[in-house]
């Protein structure tokens, strides 16, 4: 990636005016050369829109600069009423130039292709501010910002910056990790606590029907007891009353 103060590198390519255009002839102009992925996609238009719409206030030649063919970019420029020209850069050989074309995220996945980019090259030649990758909400302010000498300064995505976002990506995959774990571990316990629990309850439960079957058992003892008791007061009586008989004779 380019930086600020470097010469910004030329370029030749074809334009929607019918001529092709080059960074050597528009020196003594301020230049707000911007990348983008393709034409009459909704990031892409909402851009261009936003150009076209501050087009008067940023004072300066804007060139739309894509690998879409000039038929594309004039059905594109035409629909939209851009008041500026589009550039066609087969095979993004001048977007890789710039740094605008590598690998990029999307939903995820690490893919090659254009960088949203945008870079205000000065009256000599010489960028002045970066912007890298771009995004699109608010963007414009930000370039007619720069161009007045007012508001926050452009600056250039930096690999702190990067990695700073990853860190924060890493420490909230973290912190879900670490939550997910308690979660389980919650559960885990509760089903230790629940387990334990039931094996409690069936002790207590073994306890009462052992208790159950003593209590039975003792009760049975203490019927066969007295009937035995019953039966020999029974028999002692039959003999007694047979010897009162015996001796009545």
């Amino acid at each position: 990636m380019l930086r600020v103060g470097e010469t910004a590198p030329d370029f030749d390519l074809a334009s929607t005016s019918g001529l092709r255009v080059n960074l050597e002839s528009l020196k003594g102009r301020r230049v707000v050369l911007y990348f983008y992925p393709r034409d009459s996609t909704p990031g892409c238009t909402q851009e261009a829109c936003d150009f076209r719409d501050a087009h008067v206030a940023l004072d300066a030649v804007v060139l739309g600069v894509s690998a879409d063919s000039l038929g594309s970019h004039d059905k594109f420029r035409d629909k939209h009423q851009l008041p500026f020209d589009l550039l066609t850069d087969p095979g993004n050989a001048v977007a890789r130039r710039y740094g605008a074309y590598g690998d990029k995220n999307m939903y995820g996945r690490t893919v090659k292709g254009t960088i949203r980019s945008t870079f205000l090259i000065g009256p000599t030649g010489q960028i002045e501010a970066i912007w890298s990758p771009v995004r699109v909400k608010g963007h414009v302010d930000q370039v007619l910002g720069a161009l007045s000498g007012g508001g926050a300064p452009a600056k250039k995505a930096t690999a702190k910056k990067v990695t700073k976002k990853k860190a924060t990506k890493k420490k909230a995959t973290k912190k879900k990790a670490t939550k997910k774990k308690a979660t389980a571990k919650k559960a885990t316990k509760k089903k230790a606590t629940a387990k334990k629990a039931t094996k409690k309850k069936a002790t207590a439960k073994k306890a009462t029907k052992k208790k159950a079957t003593a209590k039975k058992a003792t009760k049975k003892k203490a019927t066969k007891k007295k009937a035995t008791k019953k039966k020999a007061t029974k028999k002692k009586a039959t003999k007694k009353k047979a010897t009162k008989k015996k001796a009545a004779r």
